[in-house]
């Protein structure tokens, strides 16, 4: 679109005047396109584009397969639909200023497709057609023009439509009978398909533009060949907004093409100049990563605070010193994200060329002489060879690096960039209101996700009101040590998003001790008044889309708050705390210590197996929450951590974080106003899992079973029962303990699945309506059965494998880097895809041939190999340096046995002595004193576990082990990552006790055992500073497969 920017009044706007453009550039006459030669005409496309300001233009017969859109070079992008290499192909190539007004891109077919665009309200339909030519059969012109019906059938009559299509007919000259659809300015006669062509313009009240306007015939020719001269490529638009066309002729000159003519036209559009959305200037921090950078900072801050190496106390004092530091030692950016050009390697020497090939071609076109046509293929083929030159130069420099090890990172990035380069809506700038009208103005956008958002943080279900009251836990607790400070900021991840604040974690990691001391020095403050900064309280909601349902509609977008790093090491300093006195119960998995969705997925398919095997009904109901974080009310989170006795204190601390909370929309169009939320949990936040996992706790205390009948995962709720009946009634159980508290029980996403189903079993209701049954459900990421079959569980590890294949297949497909890095590469992006969650299948070898067999054809695409090269699958692996997947499923199924092995055993038969985990120790402030000597630690396969040796030892500790059993037991201290505690095969020679595996419980203590102790009778005592109360509990992951358990308590 080519602007004039004439300004006839202010009250309408600007006047744009759009260059609209049709051509056929890209696929060469004769033979297949490769990718390399398509990026180059592409390239030279974009040249013409931008000398003869054309801003948008439709491509034929392309060529080019797949659906994709991708930059082609002088600040234009391509949108494209192919299927195969060698035939068809539509197009439109935008200028990259109009990219983020695209809201819709439909692929039709290699012939039809459509892109809906969008300016201050106007909306601009786009539609690229190539008709099959006249010896195709009949059968296949009727299939285009039943697309193109439908495509102009499915577009509002309000809105603006233009079509350029290769329409291989001849509308002829004159327009007899034809007036209202058509000029008199044709070429020719006009034949059957030209015929198809004017019928369809009278069946959707459209004029062809290219005949309204006298032009010499050279302006109208659109297809030249030997001697043929004919008219073939036409532009239509609606008939009410022909007066918006001010010109259309053909542009004679170029040489994209050999024979085909771009066609371009003038269209007038009454809006205003689409505003650059406003960004906030943000500080170069990712340059902390630098030691040199990292030192200059302390060096300036140092200098900043008057030579002082303490941070002040003061928070306000001292994060706008760190602020400003930044901005002056690392530099600001604009806040837009850095485009990375794919054809930068377009330099002066081969736009000169391009020059001289068009001039070459201009000259043969006026003189068609064996001199001027020989000089013009001279020049085309010098300028191919000197396209090739200077891409292979530009990228060497590229590869090279990237080979690196320093260059990796760059290589994930560039993966990155091209898969977000290939998709059509980037950002969306219009939405839909509540009754589904398109709202386009920035100001009504931003007020619809404001009101949208307000309304999810601050609307309550309904619920009752609670009568009775809990006990509030009064007890001095603690002040934040700087152990505890250092751990919350190991645990923090670096890069990520920073708050309203402006500053990140990598600040903190930088300044090292000093920061250390300044935060627990700032936690201890908080904690004593219970009042945090007022910056903290501030955040920035990112709406998240779904990828699934309409991307206009806010409800399909999840709400991810920015906020600030120091508050989140904070609550990540509160919830370590509250973790040691709060004990969640067995069933929940979710953001649970040694606990995963792998143990999840795997009781419910053991279980599921079990009933198959025993040819018995097994009935579960998937349960879903609405808006399961976002409706938690606040007064049942207070009540809920005091009745898990969290002390008074904690609950407080954490009452001020959600005090006078406010947050603002970050979204397309800019931010929004500032809004309260006073409901719900933070979205976000380093506490709220584990919150949420108290509120779940405490409400279902009367309902859950034990598992696998009852597993929690978060708010992913999962109940079983042998009887319809039986699952029926818990859930509405369920139902009615979350929902009486505020917790709301989704209808429609609630599904129920019958095992081994047995003829006429019903189905189950939820309050008289009934829940949805289904033969599969994707539980926690997996698809499991009703069949207990895994069939379809493969196809969906395929599946995923192939979009994360396709993520990556810019680097992957990119055939100068190298296979070893493309081999890694596919090991973390693509391969984990495929393996989640098949430590848990039952694979059969058909279904591993099959994940192989799909491994090998991503493998094969990525090195350019196909199966006619005859090359071994052998060899694929090794140069990829990828090995067999199967081989790989094995060993994750070892790691997560190893894992479940290495829980909170009681009894280790092969240890000799017992363990205590070192940072146990050091976190409960257990006296030790030196083992001399030190003695030698080493697993079964005589490899040391941890440093290798145990140097020191507990002072005896008293263990409670049942209701009048007690000991007093030392413990060596590991710093390997054992279990917490382990007793060791003597212990359990001394008491043999009598274990119920069935029920999982300890029946008794044998009457052999040497140790039995009642309270009359109690041992000597030993004093020491802190008592460690241990209490045994046998922990059954399945009911077929305990596991003996011991976790220390109230320490």
């Amino acid at each position: 679109m080519a602007r004039k920017n004439k300004v006839y009044d202010e009250s309408l706007g600007k006047n744009w005047s759009d260059c609209f453009g049709l051509y056929e550039p890209l696929g060469p006459p004769t033979g297949p396109t490769t990718e390399s030669s398509a990026v180059g005409k592409g390239r030279e496309l974009a040249d013409v584009m931008e000398r003869r300001k054309v801003d948008i233009l439709c491509v034929q017969e392309t060529r080019w397969k797949g659906s994709k859109a991708r930059s082609i070079g002088a600040g234009f992008k391509l949108f494209y639909y192919g299927v195969d290499s060698k035939r068809n192909g539509v197009g439109v190539v935008l200028k990259e200023e109009f990219v983020r007004n695209v809201l819709e891109v439909k692929r039709v077919s290699d012939r039809v497709m459509s892109l809906k665009l969008e300016f201050e309200g106007v909306m601009l339909n786009v539609v690229s057609g190539y008709a099959p030519q006249v010896g195709c059969e009949l059968e296949e012109k009727e299939r285009f023009w039943s697309e193109l019906d439908e495509v102009m059938e499915s577009i509002p009559t309000g809105e603006r439509v233009v079509i350029g299509a290769d329409f291989n007919g001849h509308v002829g000259e004159g327009n007899t009978g034809d007036e209202e659809v058509m000029g008199k300015f044709g070429v020719k006669e006009r034949n059957l398909e030209g015929q198809m062509v004017v019928d369809f313009a009278k069946r959707m009240d459209m004029g062809v533009v290219n005949t309204y306007f006298q032009k010499r015939e050279e302006h109208r020719v659109t297809y030249k060949s030997g001697g043929r001269r004919t008219q073939v490529d036409y532009i239509l638009c609606r008939r009410g907004n022909l007066k918006e066309i001010s010109d259309c002729k053909v542009v004679v000159g170029e040489s994209v093409a050999r024979q085909h003519r771009m066609v371009v036209c003038r269209m007038t559009l009454m809006v205003c100049k689409t505003k650059r959305s406003k960004t906030e200037k943000k500080t170069k921090w990712w340059k902390l990563k630098k030691e040199e950078c990292c030192e200059e900072f302390r060096q300036k801050l140092r200098q900043a605070l008057g030579g002082q190496v303490v941070l002040p106390d003061d928070w306000e004092t001292t994060a706008e010193v760190i602020r400003e530091t930044g901005r002056k030692v690392l530099g600001v950016s604009s806040g837009r994200r850095k485009e990375d050009k794919e054809t930068w390697w377009w330099n002066e020497e081969v736009q000169d060329s391009i020059q001289r090939k068009r001039l070459a071609k201009k000259k043969w076109d006026m003189d068609r002489t064996e001199e001027n046509r020989q000089e013009y293929k001279e020049l085309q083929r010098r300028v191919k060879r000197e396209v090739s030159k200077a891409k292979q130069k530009a990228y060497e420099e590229l590869y090279t690096r990237l080979d690196t090890r320093e260059g990796e990172k760059d290589l994930y990035r560039l993966a990155r960039q091209r898969d977000r380069d290939g998709k059509d809506v980037q950002q969306v700038r219009v939405i839909k209101d509540r009754d589904g009208r398109v709202l386009t103005s920035e100001e009504s956008v931003q007020r619809r996700w404001k009101e949208y958002f307000e309304e999810l943080m601050n609307e309550e279900n309904e619920r009752e009101k609670r009568v009775e009251g809990v006990n509030s836990v009064e007890q001095k607790v603690d002040k934040i040590r700087k152990d505890e400070v250092r751990k919350a900021l190991k645990r923090m991840k670096s890069g990520k998003a920073v708050g309203p604040d402006d500053i990140p974690v990598e600040v903190w990691k930088c300044l090292g001790e000093a920061a250390v001391e300044f935060l627990a020095n700032l936690f201890n403050r908080v904690l004593e008044s219970e009042r945090m900064p007022e910056e903290w309280r501030r955040s920035v909601l990112v709406p998240i889309f779904k990828n699934k349902g309409d991307v206009q509609s806010c409800s399909n977008y999840r709400g991810i708050k920015l906020m600030s790093h120091t508050m989140k090491v904070w609550e990540r300093v509160v919830e370590a705390r509250l973790r040691k006195v709060v004990e969640i119960c067995e069933q929940q998995y979710g953001f649970m210590s040694r606990k995963s969705t792998t143990d999840a997925i795997f009781a419910l398919r053991i279980l599921m197996e079990k009933y198959r095997d025993g040819q018995k009904e097994l009935h579960c109901v998937f349960v879903d929450l609405e808006k399961a974080y976002d409706r938690v009310p606040r007064e049942e989170l207070w009540y809920c951590m005091r009745k898990s006795g969290v002390a008074e204190k904690y609950v407080r601390v954490v009452q001020d974080m959600y005090e006078r909370s406010r947050t603002v929309v970050r979204c397309a169009v800019g931010q929004t106003e500032e809004f309260n939320v006073e409901v719900g949990l933070h979205q976000g936040s380093a506490l709220s899992p584990f919150l949420f996992a108290i509120v779940m706790d405490q409400l279902s205390e009367e309902v859950r079973q034990e598992s696998p009948w009852t597993m929690m995962f978060a708010d992913d709720i999962v109940i079983c029962s042998e009887s319809r009946e039986q699952v029926e009634e818990n859930l509405e159980r369920w139902r009615f303990a979350l929902e009486r508290r505020g917790m709301k029980v989704s209808r429609s996403k609630t599904e129920y699945m019958c095992v081994n189903e047995r003829e006429g079993s019903g189905t189950v209701r939820l309050q008289g309506e009934e829940v949805k049954k289904v033969q599969e459900f994707k539980y926690l990421g997996s698809t499991v059965q009703s069949n207990g079959e895994c069939g379809k569980e493969v196809k969906k590890r395929v599946q995923a494998g192939w979009n994360g294949w396709r993520k990556v297949s810019g680097v992957l497909c990119d055939q100068k880097i190298s296979a070893r890095i493309k081999g890694k590469v596919y090991r973390t992006v693509v391969r984990p895809a495929m393996l989640y969650g098949l430590e848990t299948v039952p694979l059969r070898k058909r279904q591993e041939s099959e994940l192989e067999v799909a491994e090998l054809k991503m493998l094969r695409f990525s090195l350019g190999v196909t199966r006619l090269d005859r090359i071994r699958n052998e060899y694929i692996r090794g140069t990829a340096h990828v090995g067999r997947l199967g081989d790989k499923v094995r060993e994750a199924r070892l790691r997560w046995f190893g894992h479940v092995q290495r829980r909170d055993t009681l009894i280790d038969s092969g240890a000799a002595v017992s363990l205590i985990d070192g940072a146990l120790v050091e976190e409960l402030g257990i006296p030790t004193f030196p083992c001399v000597p030190a003695l030698r630690i080493m697993a079964i396969d005589s490899q040391p576990i941890g440093k290798g040796y145990l140097k020191h030892q507990t002072e005896l500790l008293e263990f409670h082990v049942g209701l009048f059993h007690y000991e007093q037991l030392p413990f060596y201290v590991t710093s390997s990552p054992v279990n917490p505690v382990i007793l060791a095969f003597p212990w359990l020679g001394r008491h043999n006790p009598q274990i119920s595996w069935r029920s999982g419980e300890l029946v008794r203590w044998s009457s052999t055992c040497l140790c039995v102790w009642i309270r009359p009778f109690p041992p000597p005592k030993v004093f020491h500073s802190s008592p460690l109360r241990i209490r045994t509990k046998l922990y059954a992951l399945l009911r077929s497969n305990l596991v003996n358990t011991l976790a220390p308590l109230n320490y």
